[in-house]
């Protein structure tokens, strides 16, 4: 039996940062997925970020991950999402090239030394005890691991649903994983069943795009990673259409033959990127809903609509969509279909990703209830560090709600649990104006580059950028000017209140009227430290939003008084007084690593905790 350190299983997004951060930090590492030619596919929408979900991918990016540098060799069209929102919350996006993306990253892992790729179809986690030892295949081929990684996607028990006709795949043309699903229950796991699902893809020749409204990339694009060194540029135009009344009573004729709707599809959706006929049924009052045409690349015909994803039947689906504006003669060039798969009740993990029930075993990806690529890229490079890290024997790698987007997706998932599938979103975090994408790399570089994922030239870039930003938030307090006509006439020009005394600049940029570029154009400033544009942004916030930032650091530290008191593995919560028999059960459950966690459960109630807190400060020199 071949012998690794680490064994992945699945080639999606979550195996791919597991599998790279394992072999990255000198573990043998074993890819093992359904089809190497498939490896990096992008099943649904081929683009990268979001609301939220560019946080991760920027955090992702900081620690060593792959999927922004990825990005940006393949980006066709990017653009910066919320801008009309708080700073704190803008999120990035890129549309990429689907075949690109997939065809850059499979040559990445290739080339990563330490990292073996293998077909193979797991059927079975071998295990010793509570110990994960290895895996099983198909064809009864053995590989025995250290540790374990399972981030198969949606292969799980994968059953495609197109109208009444229903099929067996883990995605459109590829087998579904039915035996190993059947292994985690025997294992014990708890299981569960959830429904996403795709829009058709159309023929880019039978569109009009006379007919809908361009939407081009953002200028001068800024590249998704830290890293990217060469020029990103926008290739691709993205177009807007709706739906209109017309649409909406064909998806209402065709509601009967509607798996969803039809009771057929058992397993619960996305709540936050529903189905069509889902937004028709509960947002009737809507008379047209957004969609979004998104080319799939510079070298195919093909266009994803993006926010018409359907499971309806065929016929159906080709009515619907020619009852669009600008699609009037569109031709399909695949259907749309909904897909329901497995999951394991993620409140089975710990916060390293490794599972409660076996040693040596993580979890990572839509197997934890969530949707994304980006959500499961991040809990891949998290599975992968602490995969690594336990054949290494050094101490586990978690971050929390306070450090990261990553910190608080997985604290959600491991102490919350969900019933529906899971999307990051930058309402659940609550440090958000501290945890944004300008500052990922000051955040969180430090800790990659001490895991071995970051390079020095990258991490000595971080620290002289810190440098930069320590000197000019300095010179921001410290100059001071004095009003005259010049700097008077200037600021007439911004609609901004003229200066009678002097003022330092840091209090002038705290003007909303008022940015960094101004105050660099008001001094006259050409210090090459003072005007790096990577600061730009950042330097802005830091400043107009100096008093948010340090209550929120405050907050942070009450955070972690609480986050800091340890609950001990062996303690037996039913000796603790002053709990109810349900919060005790509840705390068995979830073995809460400390009292922040445990606050976090849902029906733990606040009486509870300090009953606990008291209970531990009896006993803290007994463990």
């Amino acid at each position: 039996m071949i012998r690794y350190d680490v064994i992945v299983i699945g080639g999606g997004h979550a195996g791919i940062e597991a599998s790279l951060a394992a072999a990255r930090m000198g573990c043998q590492t074993l890819l093992l997925t359904m089809n190497i030619d498939s490896i990096g596919l992008m099943s649904c929408n081929p683009a990268i970020g979001g609301i939220g979900k560019g946080q991760l991918v920027r955090e992702l990016d900081a620690l060593g991950g792959e999927m922004a540098k990825n990005t940006d060799k393949s980006a066709v069209h990017y653009r910066q999402l919320n801008t009309k929102k708080g700073q704190a919350v803008h999120s990035s996006r890129a549309q990429t090239d689907r075949v690109m993306y997939k065809n850059t990253i499979l040559e990445t892992l290739q080339k990563q030394e330490n990292l073996f790729l293998r077909t193979g179809t797991v059927t079975k986690i071998l295990t010793k005890g509570k110990t994960a030892i290895g895996v099983e295949t198909s064809i009864k081929e053995k590989f025995s691991g250290e540790t374990v990684v399972l981030a198969p996607g949606t292969f799980l028990s994968g059953l495609i649903h197109i109208g009444m006709v229903n099929f067996p795949a883990g995605r459109l043309g590829e087998n579904p994983a039915n035996e190993l699903p059947q292994n985690l229950k025997d294992l014990g796991f708890r299981m569960g069943r959830f429904k996403t699902g795709t829009p058709a893809r159309l023929d880019g020749r039978t569109i009009d795009f006379a007919k809908l409204e361009a939407q081009p990339g953002d200028e001068p694009p800024m590249p998704f990673s830290f890293w990217t060194r060469h020029k990103v540029k926008n290739q691709q135009v993205c177009y807007i259409t709706y739906t209109n009344k017309k649409t909406h009573d064909i998806i209402k004729s065709g509601l009967k033959y509607s798996p969803l709707y039809a009771g057929v599809i058992k397993g619960t959706g996305v709540r936050y990127c529903p189905s069509i006929e889902d937004k028709i049924v509960r947002f009737g009052d809507r008379d047209r809903h957004q969609i979004f045409i998104e080319p799939e690349g510079l070298n195919t015909i093909e266009y994803y609509p993006n926010g018409i994803s359907t499971s309806l039947p065929i016929n159906i689906q080709i009515k619907m969509l020619r009852s669009i504006k600008g699609l009037e003669k569109v031709e399909i060039t695949r259907p749309a279909y909904a897909i329901e798969h497995d999951y394991a009740d993620p409140t089975q993990l710990k916060p390293t990703l490794e599972t409660r029930l076996y040693n040596n075993l993580y979890f990572a990806g839509q197997i934890n209830a969530t949707t994304g690529y980006e959500e499961a890229g991040a809990q891949g490079l998290i599975a992968g560090i602490n995969a690594a890290l336990r054949v290494k024997e050094k101490d586990e790698f978690i971050l929390s709600r306070s450090d990261a987007y990553i910190g608080v997706m997985i604290d959600d998932l491991v102490t919350k649990g969900t019933n529906e599938p899971y999307r990051m979103f930058t309402s659940r975090v609550e440090y958000r104006l501290i945890l944004r994408e300008d500052n990922a790399d000051l955040r969180l570089t430090p800790k990659g580059y001490a895991l071995g994922l970051i390079p020095n030239t990258h991490y000595k870039k971080v620290l002289q950028k810190q440098r930069k930003k320590n000197l000019i938030l300095d010179w921001l307090k410290q100059t001071r000017i004095s009003p005259n006509s010049k700097i008077n006439n200037k600021l007439k020009t911004l609609n901004t209140a003229l200066i009678n005394q002097p003022v330092t600049l840091e209090e002038l940029l705290r003007r909303p009227q008022i940015s960094y570029q101004n105050i660099l154009e008001i001094t006259g400033a050409v210090n090459k430290s003072l005007t790096d544009n990577s600061l730009l942004w950042n330097i802005e916030i830091e400043v107009k939003y100096k008093g948010y930032i340090d209550r929120m650091y405050k907050d942070i530290e009450k955070f972690q008084e609480i986050e800091e008191i340890k609950i001990p593995d062996t303690l037996d919560f039913r000796i603790v007084q002053g709990l109810s028999n349900e919060i005790k059960e509840k705390l068995t459950k979830q073995r809460p690593l400390n009292l922040g966690q445990a606050q976090r459960i849902p029906g733990v109630t606040p009486a509870a905790i300090f009953a606990l807190m008291v209970f531990l400060k009896k006993i803290k020199n007994k463990y």
